[in-house]
């Protein structure tokens, strides 16, 4: 048995393959460092197929760095221990203002923003759940010690369907991935995931069916959900081969799934892999169908981080304005 595969054998087949693609790379070549969430997650797929653009079609060898969620990844990134990583919009928000545990994070930079990121609960198929105002009195997942945004956008959910922490039974979980591990082994009524991630499907096989539980679509219901969490948006998704959980129309919380970089990150570099990106599309969809959704147009958007200055100007020289 090889070296790779020896120790690919063990791995998720994202990041077996990123391994893979590591120990092949030549051993004089930069090495970049990629932070993403835990396996299983939405986010470590999205940096898995960029990374996978980088290394194969731009030639920079890339490590995946796999992190207990965004709180603990963003400060890596802006203290140059990592170059690139995925991160929600809203946490990154907060990391760059000083309203994260770490502090103000200042030198965090955006690249692109590279997906919505669509978000919901799911209870069992066989429950009496259908919507989230039926959370009501049920084991909830809160707290997410090491994702503290997601404490927020559980909070704004239950504010879209009229409710409050009051009105569920909670269950402190530090990440998604526990929040589903919870609701597996049943010690927990629902979990919070993003819609499509790998950890989704699992959950699904393991109880015999998911259900997404959908939010109002009214106005107020926005409204009050944009109290907590001004940055979220909803959409309404339909269901389609490979997510689980959605078997008919649905509104849910939506918000913007960053690409960032470290300002330490030089120009060209930035530049580079936003070019690989934008020529290399179906590579990135073959690892992370999502990202089939976005141009590169809208990856140039207007917000409080701001944006690399080699992604600045590859946008401008693309003749892209910011998107507000």
């Amino acid at each position: 048995m090889t070296m790779t595969r020896l120790l690919t054998k063990r791995l998720p087949p994202a990041c077996a393959a990123l391994v893979a693609l590591a120990l092949a790379a030549p051993a004089s070549a930069q090495t970049f460092g990629f932070v993403t969430m835990q396996p299983g997650t939405l986010n470590n797929s999205t940096g898995a197929a960029i990374a996978k653009v980088m290394q194969q079609k731009a030639g920079m060898q890339t490590r995946i760095q796999p992190t207990a969620g965004e709180s603990a990844l963003l400060p890596l990134i802006n203290n140059g221990e990592a170059d690139f990583g995925i991160a929600n919009v809203i946490e990154a928000i907060e990391a760059y203002t000083g309203k994260a545990v770490a502090g103000k994070q200042e030198k965090l930079r955006v690249v692109a923003a590279v997906q919505p990121l669509r978000v919901g609960f799911f209870a069992r198929k066989d429950s009496d759940m259908k919507t989230m105002a039926d959370v009501k009195g049920k084991r909830f997942p809160l707290g997410f010690s090491a994702m503290r945004t997601n404490d927020d956008l559980a909070i704004a959910s239950l504010a879209a369907a009229g409710l409050t922490p009051k009105d569920i039974k909670p269950v402190m979980v530090p990440n998604v991935i526990r929040s589903a591990d919870d609701f597996i082994s049943g010690a927990a009524d629902v979990f919070y995931f993003a819609l499509g991630a790998g950890k989704v499907n699992e959950a699904d096989a393991s109880v015999g069916g998911v259900r997404l539980l959908g939010l109002p679509s009214a106005p107020a219901a926005l409204e009050a959900a944009r109290k907590v969490a001004p940055s979220i948006y909803f959409t309404e998704v339909k269901p389609r081969p490979g997510l689980a959980g959605v078997t008919e129309p649905t509104t849910v919380l939506t918000f913007d799934n960053l690409l960032l970089a470290g300002a330490h990150v030089k120009d060209d570099v930035v530049a580079k892999v936003l070019d690989e990106m934008a020529k290399n599309k179906p590579d990135m969809v073959a690892t992370a169908p999502w990202l089939a959704e976005f141009d590169v147009a809208d990856y140039y958007k207007a917000g409080a981080i701001p944006y690399h200055a080699g992604a600045v100007k590859y946008f401008e020289g693309k003749g892209l304005k910011p998107k507000q």
